[in-house]
């Protein structure tokens, strides 16, 4: 698939990102959580890895079912990456597989 053509594809794709005073975020269209810890949250989601950078953070919700999660503390920043998420294994799968 062409780099426009996955573009497309990522356009019809629901993602969604909300942040309140950078203090509150919920991300939608999450598929599964990378790794986490009070400074950095990677999530692969429905437009690739998205890591979220901060201090105090944690995750107050997490629901995959409905693909979404809800952090709280201080964000300085998001960042999507373009690596292809299907070669990552499960945070969970690691642990138990």
């Amino acid at each position: 698939m062409s780099r426009e053509e996955e573009r497309k594809t990522n356009a019809n794709m629901a993602q969604t990102v909300i942040i309140k005073g950078r203090e509150h975020i919920t991300v939608g269209g999450v598929l599964d959580v990378e790794s986490f810890n009070e400074n950095e949250i990677q999530l692969v989601t429905e437009l690739g890895l998205l890591t979220i950078i901060g201090e105090s953070m944690h995750i107050s919700r997490l629901n995959l079912d409905d693909g979404q999660l809800v952090v709280e503390g201080y964000f300085a920043a998001l960042e999507y990456s373009d690596q292809d998420n299907k070669k990552h294994g499960s945070l969970f799968s690691r642990f138990f597989g």
